[in-house]
């Protein structure tokens, strides 16, 4: 319960700057009215001289009309040795995108990020500004996000928190190596007077059929200041999940 109350302001404030951005939605003609997205379920068990196991779930949801993209976004992670837990962590991201034009677009956006076993949990950013697809061919999109807005954090381990303001940059990029496969990088950094956060996505997809695939993955986090008790200032991740297209 302290959680939630902890996110309503800025929770509060993100729906605000969405009814803002929304003044006419009521005028645009909507191209699809269904929603598409994926979801990933990576799960490893081991047993012997020691007993591990490890899961990881995604899922984005995305719905694009002619002036607006909206996407959903989150994921979850999980280990524990001998039946010790010794990582956990949930990420979301809510976005709204309004076009300006076919490569352009302003855009505001929400992002919690709880680490159990990290120096922040959680994170909590609510961010505004401008985008825009730098490059494009049929095999390989890069899109470029600029913007600012206003983050708080909350110490794990001393329960004491901070909030400033703060710059945000996105890169996405994604290849068509081939017919089948897909090679996808994300790298997103929050900076601010507190701390800056960085971020690295990358990922291979090799497609089995039209709703099957399998992804190899790789993440390194990465926060510029932690509080004292935290002795890690980057964290990586490697998984192997199997994703679904709706």
């Amino acid at each position: 319960m302290k959680t939630v109350f902890k996110s309503m302001p800025i929770v509060m404030l993100y729906l605000l700057s969405t009814v803002a951005f929304a003044q006419d939605v009521e005028e645009e003609e909507v191209l699809d009215t269904s929603w598409t997205g994926s979801g990933e379920l990576g799960f490893v068990s081991t047993s012997g001289n020691s007993e591990t196991t490890t899961f990881n779930l995604a899922l984005e949801f995305v719905k694009t009309t002619e002036r607006w993209r909206y996407r959903l976004a989150g994921s979850a992670l999980g280990s524990s040795e001998d039946g010790t837990k010794d990582a956990e962590r949930y990420q979301a991201e809510v976005q709204a995108d309004r076009k300006l034009d076919e490569k352009s677009y302003i855009f505001s956006i929400y992002r919690y990020d709880a680490d159990k076993f990290g120096a922040y949990d959680p994170q909590q950013s609510l961010t505004a500004g401008y985008g825009r697809e730098l490059m494009k061919s049929e095999k390989h999109v890069l899109k470029g996000e600029i913007g600012a807005g206003y983050r708080r954090l909350d110490e794990r381990v001393t329960d004491m928190h901070s909030s400033n303001v703060i710059a945000r940059f996105v890169l996405d990029d994604v290849w068509q190596i081939s017919g089948n496969t897909s090679w996808a990088n994300r790298i997103l950094v929050e900076t601010g007077k507190d701390n800056t956060f960085t971020q690295f996505n990358t990922g291979l997809t090799v497609a089995m059929n039209d709703k099957f695939a399998l992804k190899f993955a790789f993440e390194v986090r990465n926060n510029s200041d932690i509080p004292p008790g935290d002795s890690e200032h980057t964290d990586t991740t490697t998984t192997a999940n199997i994703v679904y297209n709706f």
